[in-house]
């Protein structure tokens, strides 16, 4: 360990890891056997990385040119085997994981990813450069996503999925290629959504990907008919500022 790292109290380090100059562990995180964490690695407190976890390695990005970037984990976040997360470039500057997330065995999110709260990515699951993900969202076992892609927050993506467009919230995602396939009604109601708000999450996606119309007059439709809310603007603010286009 190198003598520069700052631990916080109660940390727990297994044998034949090792902790790189300028590493910050929060206060009881546990690391297992042979982790590697990087330079510039951030943990939070109470988080839990498993053995032959690698955090905060240079990218696989051939632009990058030894800038000084680095990851930050929140508290609270599992990190099981052989999971990978490599450092931001200068686009970012970071990549960030977010609180209470389970990252399980042999996923990779690779630079300038930012990841939300309570995000699980299954077995396998693995992220090209600069995705985004939304509070809540989960990728099934061996889900591939493009770089620069967006998926919403309670999204839940089926395994196997690849995605190469954005995913919006609320909804569920599987089959080749990836298509809409409903709502997320169980994970919304198990976070709390009310039979109303789920009532209304259906009627919107119904117009947007049921509709014969041009998706663009589909917005204007959801507009007029649903009754505007919080749920209904996350939406719309999503789709309208999506760049690589929806599902």
């Amino acid at each position: 360990m190198d003598s520069d790292a700052d631990l916080g109290q109660h940390v727990k380090i297994g044998a034949y890891s090792v902790i790189e100059s300028g590493v910050i562990i929060g206060d009881r995180t546990a690391i297992g056997n042979h982790v590697t964490l990087s330079s510039r690695t951030k943990l939070g407190a109470d988080c839990k990385i498993f053995h032959s976890a690698s955090i905060g390695e240079i990218p696989q990005d051939l632009k990058y040119d030894n800038e000084d970037t680095f990851v930050t984990i929140g508290d609270r976040t599992v990190i099981r085997e052989f999971v990978t997360i490599n450092k931001g470039t200068n686009a970012l500057g970071k990549t960030v994981v977010g609180a209470d997330c389970l990252l399980m065995a042999s996923t990779h999110i690779a630079h300038d990813c930012f990841i939300g709260d309570h995000v699980i990515m299954s077995n396998l699951a693995t992220l090209g450069g600069h995705v985004t993900i939304g509070d809540w969202a989960i990728l099934s076992g061996g889900v591939l996503v493009h770089q620069f892609c967006k998926i919403g927050e309670h999204a839940f993506v089926g395994a196997g999925g690849f995605i190469s467009q954005d995913v919006p919230p609320f909804i569920l995602a599987a089959g080749s290629p990836l298509e809409y396939s409903g709502i997320n009604s169980v994970g919304l109601k198990r976070r709390g959504f009310s039979s109303e708000q789920r009532t209304e999450i259906k009627s919107i996606y119904n117009i947007f990907f049921r509709s014969k119309n041009n998706r663009k007059d589909n917005i204007s439709k959801i507009k007029k008919e649903i009754p505007t809310s919080e749920n209904t603007e996350s939406i719309i603010d999503f789709i309208n500022s999506s760049e690589r286009g929806i599902i």
